[in-house]
């Protein structure tokens, strides 16, 4: 499972810096210099039942549902002899009679959604994590199946579906070159194809209006701002305004209204905090349509049929939406009042007459329903998707306000161990061992709702802390712009509050707290393990930069619009100071001063922190003896798709924290069954993990794979 910076439950600007989140390969080390005593078992807390790992990182049973245009059939994602694909039901007919009309054999479809014309299916699909994604359509009708985009080396995008061309999709992609995608219209049933706009002006980003045609433009700038350019239908591109630098991560286009005249934004200018605001197309004059104080505007609903917004929502500790018109207000009022977790509409019927609502709360694992808005509200719940949850003993997510050790406020979730709070003041009766989870990104946030390593980690008798540090998105541009150039510093000493914290409120005790994250997370686990040595019991981290200098020289030519700004929010290579402090913000550079096991995953084809990261940090702890496991999945990239790859690498570092820290663990069983893991280096690491790589079934892995959305 993973979650990827820059993408939202609204349209996020394809420019934005992406170091998503993901579940990679395995490293173990301890260090030489200091033997720890082992750590003894935690103070015994209601012993409630394991969940088994199957039953929260496995497949769900379904997922994804989505409501067809014309409002007559439901799609949803479902296991097809063990990878997800799509199926489909009409309208009213039970979902056992539903027929897949996809049929993925190795990897399984992340995403799919309806083309206008109601009768066909898109989904992206890469190969083995290379992010290389390719566009298909399936007509529900017939079964035809048609690859829209067979291009080697290759990413496509959807850019835009208008129902004044049903039959077609805009589509960017950079086979003409890797670094400026050009923009086409491609026929969902035939694969025509025709060109659209050539990127020769280097654009990052492109907005069509309600016809499909392109409007808006975005083009990074060397200083971090942003030009963003309207098209004239008689004089060609105008620039409309410039977003600055410190603006970049906060303003963005969404969508065009109703007649193409204005179009919606999320926009930090003149304030901190990102409003939704209204923009005329031809002069930029804008109109404020909703804000909060503490938190950023981050979704809206947009009616579509009048293709106005109706509703905007924004999360400070939790989501809250609000209403712009009576009708609006209405809905949300009805959806709160017959749902218990955060409602999400993810699909409506052209008509606005049928949306698929998705509740999610923290012991809520996504429950899926059908709103029918007219004659009447009425609300049918259509599937669980993880319904072997339902009576596990799942734990509610305590939000919690940390101040930093300079004043800034910290939004955090913890979650504790069941029977560990016997009376519901969000402290343990007698302390816990803490992972503290880190965000990827770190250009993201953690957030209010159902995390399924929350209710692993807690159910295997451990509190679990995740920290929105300074640099996470969500609460203003202010609180993103501290994060510049604070890799590894204040990030990093904005965990060390959360930690000290959470042991001063004896939550905790200072000798058994764990540091677990992937991508920038796994970057913060490894410099929790070398900049501060003695801080921490133990560490995972999971396709985590060791080497921020390598890091920048493999971005992948799709990210170089957002080059500088890499350079500009984190440090800047091609400058002898910003050298310095890149190698003085690696991990690699103290790798000698680890002491504490560690955990270190890696997809091999990553293509946004490569292997080499790992073999870095791997080889330099080699060098100086350190004991060290490191696996690797050869069919993975950025993120665990394939269930088995998932299943395998939960069971190793369940067993890696039970060493540490002393907590429970559920019997490897066939976990390993399945999965491609290579466990290159010090499997003995890990109590029975060179037992059940030896077991395993040396079967060829598939060629492909991916893990879906909600």
């Amino acid at each position: 499972m993973g979650s990827a910076i820059g993408t939202g439950r609204g349209m996020r600007r394809a420019v934005v810096i992406a170091l998503a989140i993901a579940l990679g390969g395995l490293l173990a080390a301890c260090g030489q210099e200091k033997a720890r005593a082992p750590v003894p078992p935690p103070p015994s807390v209601t012993q409630a039942p394991l969940i088994p790992r199957v039953a929260i990182f496995g497949n769900p049973e379904r997922a994804q549902a989505r409501i067809s245009p014309r409002g007559d059939m439901i799609s949803f994602l479902a296991p097809l002899d063990g990878y997800l694909n799509v199926f489909v039901v009409k309208y009213g007919e039970p979902l056992t009679s539903a027929r897949p009309v996809t049929r993925d054999a190795s990897r399984g479809i992340r995403k799919h959604f309806w083309a206008e014309n109601g009768t066909h299916i898109l989904y992206l699909q890469d190969a083995a994590g290379d992010e290389n994604w390719r566009l298909h359509s399936v007509n529900v009708e017939t079964g035809e199946a048609k690859e829209l985009t067979p291009f080697p080396n290759t990413q496509a995008t959807v850019v835009g579906l208008s129902r004044t061309t049903p039959d077609w999709v805009l589509v960017s992609l950079n086979e003409r070159d890797p670094k400026w995608p050009d923009i086409y219209n491609i026929n969902v049933r035939t694969a025509q194809r025709a060109l659209v706009q050539r990127n020769t002006e280097k654009f990052s980003a492109f907005i069509p209006d309600r016809d499909n045609i392109i409007r808006l433009a975005l083009r990074n700038m060397p200083d971090g701002s942003i030009e963003v350019f309207t098209f004239l239908l008689q004089g060609g591109w105008k620039k409309l305004f410039d977003i600055p630098f410190e603006d970049s991560l906060t303003t963005y286009p969404v969508a065009f209204t109703n007649e193409n005249k204005r179009f919606l934004m999320f926009d930090s200018m003149g304030r901190d905090k990102a409003a939704l605001v209204s923009v005329d197309a031809a002069t930029g004059d804008k109109t404020v349509i909703g804000e909060n104080r503490r938190a950023d505007v981050s979704d809206v609903w947009i009616d579509p049929v009048k293709f106005e917004a109706r509703a905007y929502a924004s999360q400070y500790l939790k989501n809250e939406w609000i209403g712009i018109d009576d009708e609006a207000r209405a809905d949300i009022a009805f959806l709160n009042d017959k749902l218990t977790g955060e409602p999400t509409v993810v699909s409506r019927s052209a008509d606005d007459s049928r949306w698929i609502v998705v509740e999610d709360g923290p012991t809520t694992p996504l429950r899926v329903h059908v709103y029918e808005r007219r004659p009447e509200r009425k609300l049918t719940p259509l599937f669980d998707q993880r319904p072997a949850l339902a009576g596990a003993p799942l734990q509610p997510m305590i939000p919690v306000e940390i101040s930093s050790s300079d004043g800034q406020v910290l939004v955090s979730y913890l979650t504790l161990p069941p029977g560990a709070d016997t009376n519901g003041d969000g402290v343990p009766e007698t302390p816990v061992p803490l992972v503290i989870n880190v965000h990827g990104g770190p250009w993201y946030r953690d957030r209010f709702g159902y995390n399924p390593e929350h209710q692993w980690f807690a159910n295997r008798n451990y509190a679990v802390l995740s920290v929105n540090f300074r640099g996470s998105t969500g609460f203003g541009k202010a609180f993103i712009n501290l994060g510049n150039r604070e890799w590894g510093a204040a990030m990093q000493r904005d965990l060390t509050d959360a930690m000290n914290w959470a042991i001063q409120r004896r939550i905790t005790t200072p000798e058994r707290v764990a540091i677990y994250g992937a991508s920038y997370g796994g970057y913060a686990a490894l410099t929790g393990l070398t900049q501060t040595p003695e801080q921490y019991a133990c560490g995972v981290s999971i396709v985590g930069p060791s080497n921020l200098r390598t890091l920048f020289e493999a971005i992948p030519p799709y990210w170089e619009s957002s080059r500088n700004e890499f350079y500009l929010r984190v440090g800047d290579p091609t400058k002898p100071e910003g050298q310095a402090l890149l190698q003085e913000r690696s991990p690699l550079t103290r790798a000698a001063a680890i002491r504490r096991p560690l955990l270190i995953a890696q997809g091999a084809n990553d293509p946004r922190v490569k292997q080499a990261e790992s073999e870095q940090i791997v080889a330099a702890m080699r060098a100086r003896q350190l004991p060290v496991t490191y696996a690797l999945y050869p069919d993975e990239g950025h993120g665990f798709a394939r269930p088995q790859n998932r299943i395998s690498f939960y069971a190793m570092a369940e067993g890696f924290l039970q060493k540490c820290l002393g907590g429970r663990v559920e019997p490897v069983g066939r976990d390993f069954e399945g999965s491609s893991l290579q466990v290159r280096e010090g499997a003995d690491q890990i109590p029975g993990l060179a037992e059940a790589v030896a077991a395993m079934p040396r079967t060829p892995p598939p060629a492909q794979s991916v893990a879906p959305s909600k």
